[in-house]
């Protein structure tokens, strides 16, 4: 590579991570991504404006050594009882490695006195990244579309999938739009010290949802309403550890209360394009939910 790069990328080989490290090496900019491991990064690897480095949000030294001559960081851990406290530390290190700009995905409605776990830590790490005086832009994306992938074998064997959400409205988004925002936030001027809340173009229940993937399918798909109690033993079954599953019922609550139904033209204004509707996910993304019929 000939230009040493000064973006650091954490969950670079996740969903968010795999759409935002494409569309910064289709515009041919530098990145280093820091991955657990090099070795099952191979993919990402192939990209030639990348730069992989091993790091662990567990080992403050190896994400010091990502950080060495960086600039600009995208901050994204995985979903667990640790993030907070593993982000609060990246941001520490952030400050001592002279990074200027921190680009954080965070969550729709992010406050340090919702009752929703996910929704409170973020706020926390929204508010630490501000004390440390380090320059941000934070993402507030709202319910992810892909999310639905988790309900993929149950649409596939018994079409159909599950919610405890009831018919609330739920302004959608494909992490697609996310990871645009994302670019456009860390490679353009004018995002610094800002909030972005990102979701897709209309506001649609879980009943709606399973309509139009039925239409794109050609089978019927039923939304089943189920409990809270239901739900989270649903997600315990399938492997979710306990934090993580109490923390998504958590999440469905706060959906089913409305809270998460308004529409934000933030993906256009800062992309150029409308925010993708979830028929766009639906047709893009048929094959994975089982045969045309």
């Amino acid at each position: 590579m000939s230009l040493s790069p000064n973006i650091l990328i954490t969950g670079a080989t996740g969903t968010i991570g795999k759409e935002l490290t494409k569309h910064l090496a289709e515009k041919n900019v530098p990145f280093r991504a820091m991955v657990r491991s090099i070795d099952a990064a191979k993919e990402l690897a192939r990209l030639p404006q990348a730069e992989l480095i091993e790091g662990n949000f567990d080992n403050v030294a190896s994400v010091e050594n990502t950080l060495i001559g960086i600039e600009k960081a995208f901050l994204l851990t995985n979903s667990s009882e640790n993030a907070e406290i593993q982000q609060i530390n990246f941001v520490k290190a952030a400050k001592k490695a002279g990074v200027k700009h921190i680009v954080k995905l965070s969550q729709w409605a992010a406050d340090v006195h919702s009752p929703v776990r996910f929704l409170k830590y973020h706020a926390v790490v929204e508010n630490f990244i501000k004390e440390s005086g380090i320059e941000y832009t934070f993402l507030r994306p709202n319910l992810f579309m892909q999310g639905l992938l988790g309900f993929r074998e149950t649409i596939i064997k018994q079409n159909q999938f599950f919610g405890a959400v009831g018919d609330s409205q739920i302004s959608i988004v494909d992490i697609r739009d996310i990871a645009e925002v994302a670019v456009v936030s860390m490679t353009e001027g004018g995002h610094k010290n800002k909030f972005y809340n990102i979701t897709g173009p209309e506001s649609i229940s879980h009943y709606e949802m399973a309509e139009m993937l039925s239409s794109e399918l050609g089978r019927q798909i039923t939304f089943v309403d189920v409990t809270s109690e239901m739900l989270q033993n649903m997600l315990l079954g399938v492997g979710f550890p306990e934090w993580q599953a109490k923390g998504l019922v958590e999440d469905y609550a706060h959906y089913k209360l409305g809270e998460a139904s308004e529409i934000s033209p933030d993906v256009e204004k800062l992309t150029g394009k409308p925010a993708r509707n979830f028929a766009d996910f639906a047709k893009d993304h048929a094959e994975l939910f089982g045969v045309k019929i």
